[in-house]
């Protein structure tokens, strides 16, 4: 068998070219060889039949990101054309077991090894920021599917009736089915993914072998859990009848904001309002620690709106590790309003002792408007 030619060499164009980079130098290749301009020319036909082939599967983004994946083994068998054979060769492996690796845990159908397995199922849990900081268990109803508890999950009302091959799966337990450009496999709907029928089923879960149920599970969640964590149970998940491994819970972890603290990873921040004269004379303020407990910070005197001080390993832990994160307290300086007529005496007075010493006792606003001077006698 010939090898083909690199559809993106046909077309003489990179593999990062644009949609429009491409339209063009289709246009340009099947002008130049379209068999009204080269009569008789068998080269010049292969070549216009190679630039549309070309053209099909790169215009298309979906066949093309399978194209840039794999390569002509994407299309194997099927033609690249219209893709006519429901992927062609993908019975015995290639491109379409790789779909299978994609999909397979989707539908519920397929763990390592080829076994099956029941659905998996997803809840989500909210918890407090400081639950995250200490771990918390916490107990989530579950919507799921169990073990039948009339026929045990058999799916059979006599124990001691046979089953037999499924019809329409021919015991496989999954069918196939084309959807677009991907050849999707699901549980087989008349056996529900056993391979088997049963000819007397249970009556409570018509021969399924499994039943609704809701249960409420306790959630074990660990010291230092993120928002947007999510949590694998293995085995939590639906049952999937006799012979089937029951699938997993997921645990979707969502973090409440809190009205004090902010998290950032391992490091927690406490933004701290400051009275100007606070700020300006120095203090100590008392501020609450995520874990429950209280520390006072010295505030030096001058300091500004941003400033940030450390607190040593008063952060969240770090999963799997002995480590802490920092606390940080970050000032911010409130200047003070609504004032009375004797404080603005007061503010009058230190203006005027200010005088021309500007520079002193606010530095960076004396330094900017010097600039600025500097900026319009520079004009």
């Amino acid at each position: 068998m010939a090898t083909k030619i690199d559809y993106y060499e046909i077309l003489e164009v990179t593999r990062t070219a644009s949609a429009d980079d491409l339209k063009k130098a289709y246009r340009k290749q099947a002008m130049r060889f379209h068999p009204d301009r080269n009569p008789g020319d068998d080269a010049a036909e292969h070549k216009f039949k190679e630039i549309n082939e070309a053209y099909d599967i790169l215009k298309d983004d979906q066949k093309r990101a399978a194209y840039d994946q794999y390569g002509h083994d994407a299309f194997e068998g099927g033609g690249p054309g219209g893709m006519g054979g429901g992927f062609g060769g993908f019975g015995g492996g290639g491109l379409g077991d790789i779909f299978d690796q994609m999909f397979g845990d989707m539908m519920g159908g397929r763990r390592g090894g080829g076994r099956r397995s029941g659905a998996d199922v997803q809840v989500q849990v909210e918890i407090s920021l400081t639950e995250a900081f200490s771990g918390v268990s916490k107990p989530v109803e579950v919507r799921t599917r169990v073990k039948c508890e009339s026929c045990h999950g058999s799916g059979s009302a006599d124990p001691n009736a046979g089953s037999s091959t499924c019809p329409t799966c021919h015991g496989a337990g999954k069918v196939r089915a084309q959807q677009g450009f991907f050849l999707v496999e699901r549980p087989c709907p008349t056996c529900n993914g056993s391979g088997k029928t049963i000819s007397n089923p249970c009556k409570v879960c018509h021969g399924a072998g499994t039943q609704a149920k809701t249960e409420t599970i306790d959630i074990d969640i660990p010291a230092g859990v993120e928002d947007g964590t999510r949590i694998r149970l293995s085995g939590k998940g639906e049952a999937g009848g006799e012979g089937v491994q029951p699938g997993d819970l997921y645990v979707h972890v969502s973090v409440q904001t809190h009205q004090i603290f902010q998290r950032d990873g391992a490091n927690v921040y406490c933004r701290v309002p400051l009275r100007m004269t606070q700020a300006a004379l120095g203090t100590e303020v008392e501020v609450p620690v995520i874990d429950g407990g209280r520390t006072k910070v010295r505030i030096p005197a001058g300091t500004q709106t941003g400033e940030q001080f450390r607190l040593r390993s008063k952060g969240f832990s770090v999963l799997r590790s002995s480590a802490r994160g920092d606390m940080y307290i970050q000032v911010s300086v409130e200047t003070p309003h609504h004032l009375t007529k004797r404080q603005r005496e007061l503010l009058e007075e230190f203006e005027q002792e200010a005088g021309g010493d500007h520079a002193k006792a606010s530095p960076e606003s004396a330094g900017f408007f010097s600039k600025v001077r500097d900026f319009f006698e520079g004009r």
